[in-house]
């Protein structure tokens, strides 16, 4: 490959440039910097809506690089100039696609994901109001219940007071019941075992006075056996006086015969009239209740409308992170097109048969001074060599352009139908959203359109009970339940007409470069031509 001249190289005829010319080259690159510059500006401020400070330093560099740049090198001159006919080739069409794809992503992309938040913020809000209603309503219908509970406690604390007296008669009566059962037992005790006791601590009288008299002979027989008849001397004493000894007796023997009599006559009436007196005095009180509200949650209204919200918020956090990186889209694309344009550059200089299908007027004149001095020609071309050089200026294009040229339409259609759809979806949404804004707008409150009045009449704690539970009629009717409010209302996010233009004339140029391109990538030789007419030779 031949090498690049490093010598100064002069422009369309080889005539050494003068002064003035270079002066008049370098003033009209600084000035052409400098409205690239400020078309960038004015095109990241207006159409991409970025800050005004960022579009400044961004504007301010690629001012300051652009018109030094131009207005001092060649080389930044033609690879700027390459730079506009860059763009409308194959790379500069798919990277303009992308830019304006970026543009859908941040128009109707965000504010399709801008009207599913406000929507989502709005059913946020309309669960927060049903809560807050619902909590209010039970709050009235608990304040009633809450009253005749604490009646129904009052009367059963009173009642509680009252069988504690009634327990304390009770166990007085009992007391007294007792110590008197407890006498009769000692009474009755002593009855049944005044028998034992008589017989145990007197023996038998007769039986006692017989063994003393017996006793009495034994002894005189032992003394006197010879004369043992005069011992018999004592019995009639014995029947005498031991017969007056058997009347002792009848105090141990009464006690046998009182004892049924007692309990037939007297045990067993006191014990069925104790037991009578006991059941008097036995009663049940019941006093049952059931009441249950429970308002109590692990979270508070407002907060559990936050957790909608932050909910569908961090589901599209990420889609809302990447439509930012779409805003940078722009410096991108102009970055890769300068890089495209040097590769361009490079490849014209270094590389024989890169981008060398044209028949130019150079060649066409060399080809008659051939032709004229009878050398061998290359015109004319075959069928093949015909489709695969054309001349310049040709508005037909070679076989490898229409391939593209074809490949570039379906993508672009494929393309136009996806921003399409898109741009429906926004339409259709913000649509929807506002019919249901127009629908719903006003607010909408729900009141008793007849009003009941229930009078309980009547004193004591049973009446006040019933009273307590009658009002709770009265509350439930008075009270108003908002269904609808203003402050929910859905305001949906109107489309951008004018970014839908932007986006309309963006994919207006990529349609034209797909259409044209191709001639006027041409152009790229044609430059690089006139800066370099001895690699062109």
């Amino acid at each position: 490959m031949p090498k690049v001249m490093k010598d100064v190289v002069y422009p369309l005829g080889g005539e050494e440039p003068s002064m003035a010319r270079a002066v008049v080259r370098s003033v009209g690159g600084f000035t052409l910097g400098l409205s690239l510059a400020t078309a960038y500006g004015l095109l990241e401020l207006l159409v991409e809506g970025h800050s005004p400070w960022g579009c400044l330093v961004g504007t301010l560099t690629l001012a300051a690089f652009l018109s030094l740049g131009m207005g001092f090198s060649r080389q930044v001159r033609a690879t700027v100039l390459l730079l506009l006919p860059q763009a409308f080739s194959r790379q500069g069409r798919t990277l303009l696609l992308v830019a304006a794809f970026g543009l859908v992503l941040q128009g109707p992309c965000a504010n399709t994901l801008r009207n599913f938040t406000r929507a989502s913020e709005a059913v946020a809000c309309g669960a927060e109001l049903a809560l807050n209603q619902t909590a209010e309503v039970l709050q009235r219908a608990k304040q009633p219940l809450v009253s005749a509970l604490n009646k129904i406690k009052a009367i059963a604390q009173k009642t509680k007071e009252v069988a504690d007296r009634v327990r304390k008669f009770f166990r007085s009566i009992m007391d007294g019941v007792k110590h008197i059962a407890r006498a009769l037992r000692n009474v009755w005790q002593w009855l049944l075992h005044i028998g034992d006791v008589c017989n145990s601590e007197l023996g038998n009288p007769y039986l006692k006075c017989a063994r003393v008299f017996d006793d009495a002979k034994d002894s005189c027989m032992m003394v006197i056996p010879q004369a043992y008849h005069l011992c018999y001397v004592l019995m009639p004493f014995k029947l005498a006086l031991c017969g007056l000894a058997s009347l002792v007796q009848v105090f141990c023997v009464i006690p046998k015969y009182i004892q049924p009599f007692l309990r037939q006559t007297i045990g067993t009436p006191v014990i069925q009239l104790l037991n009578r007196v006991r059941q008097e005095f036995e009663f049940n009180m019941t006093a049952t209740h059931h009441f249950s509200v429970d308002l109590n949650a692990s979270r508070s209204l407002s907060q559990v409308a936050m957790d909608l919200h932050e909910a569908v918020s961090m589901k599209l956090h990420r889609v809302r992170e990447a439509l930012a990186l779409m805003g940078f889209t722009t410096p991108l694309l102009l970055v890769l097109l300068y890089l495209q344009a040097l590769f361009y550059r490079y490849c014209y200089l270094n590389w024989d048969h890169y981008d060398n299908i044209y028949i130019t007027s150079r060649f066409l004149r060399m080809e008659a001074v051939r032709s004229t001095a009878g050398l061998p020609t290359v015109l004319p071309l075959s069928a093949h060599e015909a489709r695969r050089y054309i001349p310049p200026g040709s508005i037909f294009l070679s076989q490898w352009e229409k391939f593209f040229y074809i490949l570039e339409t379906f993508n672009l259609i494929r393309h136009l139908l996806l921003v399409l759809f898109l741009v429906f979806l926004d339409y259709a949404v913000f649509w929807v959203l506002d019919l249901a804004r127009h629908q719903l707008q006003g607010e909408i409150v729900a009141r008793s359109p007849v009003l009941v009045s229930i009078t309980v009449e009547g004193t004591g704690y049973a009446g006040n009970i019933y009273r307590d539970l009658v009002s709770a009629f009265d509350v439930l009717q008075q009270g108003n339940i908002s269904i609808l409010s203003r402050r929910c209302l859905l305001r949906p996010s109107e489309p951008d007409s004018t970014g839908y233009i932007v986006i309309g004339v963006m994919y207006g140029l990529c349609f034209f470069i797909t259409l044209f391109g191709s001639y006027v990538s041409r152009l790229r030789r044609v430059i690089c031509a006139s800066y370099y007419p001895s690699r062109e030779q």
